[in-house]
């Protein structure tokens, strides 16, 4: 190979790996803008809330629920006392009820008047809203060892016809797959429950949007949209927000940054589609409510 053709050679090597190297770095432009523009669930901005501070007694915030979808007044509990707290959504006054004895409650939903609380262990306890006026509730009715063995922390109920969802947080049935499962229980006039059926959300989907392992996905709260119908699932080991479509289905993932979300524990909707996610607190910060208003998108 003469002088000539070696320099024409070299040239096309140059020209050849600098294409690829501008067609790299126009692949990774595009990925890293289309991960900017869905940096949130459509509707929705989840770096500018409106954040409401919790009182001391609320520092572990964890579920949080609305009654019939009207945040004027909050429903909540944390995760100690076996108290359900009552306030108004932006104030720090508050009345508390208690219905169970100390123990690990991870969160509260209220459906056909009747307020519903999770045990960490998959135990129920249901009571009769108006019990919320007094220090001390009555006709507590428990619902126990109806779920599998494991550690359940995300809850559900359908306002209107009382249906409960309740997702694994940590399952022995799901160890070494990649589902989660989930259940549906109905509830009984007097507040018991019966076991409905079951479903599975298949995780190994989350794994190709996050590109990370089932394990990083331990619900810790659930929500139905009230307009979209898609369900909204927290995970706080990882502090991600999960969306899936009404048939478990995962859609998308967004993360929560730590510098907004300290740790979230709750998530609730009111009828207008606003989404609002409790966090516990730490020694710097306060336990809150962060408030996301919904805009729809245009399809």
């Amino acid at each position: 190979m003469n002088n000539y053709a070696i320099k024409r050679y070299q040239k096309f090597l140059f020209l050849f790996f600098a294409s690829c190297f501008g067609c790299a770095i126009t692949l990774l432009s595009c990925a890293q803008e289309k991960t900017k523009k869905n940096a949130n669930p459509p509707g929705y901005n989840l770096a500018t809330p409106q954040k409401y501070n919790m009182p001391d007694v609320l520092q572990e915030i964890s579920g949080i629920a609305f009654l019939n979808g009207n945040n004027a007044t909050v429903y909540a509990e944390q995760d100690e006392e076996g108290r359900v707290f009552v306030f108004p959504l932006g104030s720090k006054k508050h009345t508390s009820t208690k219905f169970a004895k100390n123990g690990d409650y991870e969160d509260i939903a209220i459906a056909k008047n009747k307020v519903i609380v999770l045990k960490s262990n998959g135990d129920l306890y249901a009571f009769p809203l108006t019990e919320t006026q007094k220090e001390q509730a009555s006709n507590v009715i428990e619902t126990k060892s109806i779920l599998p063995k494991g550690e359940y922390e995300a809850m559900y109920a359908n306002p209107a016809n009382g249906q409960l969802y309740v997702l694994c947080k940590e399952c022995k049935q799901d160890k070494g797959s990649k589902n989660t499962s989930g259940f549906i229980l109905n509830m009984q006039n007097d507040g018991r429950f019966t076991l409905a059926s079951n479903f599975n959300v298949d995780a190994s989907t989350l794994e190709k949007l996050t590109g990370r392992k089932k394990g990083t996905f331990h619900p810790s709260a659930l929500a139905q949209h009230p307009i979209t119908k898609e369900w909204y699932i927290v995970s706080a080991i990882n502090k991600a927000l999960v969306v899936a479509d009404q048939h478990w289905k995962i859609k998308a993932a967004y993360h929560l940054s730590s510098n907004t979300f300290n740790q979230p524990e709750g998530i609730a909707f009111d009828k207008q589609g606003n989404l609002f996610i409790s966090n516990e607190g730490s020694d710097t910060q306060y336990g809150n409510i962060l408030r996301f208003d919904y805009k729809r998108t245009k399809k």
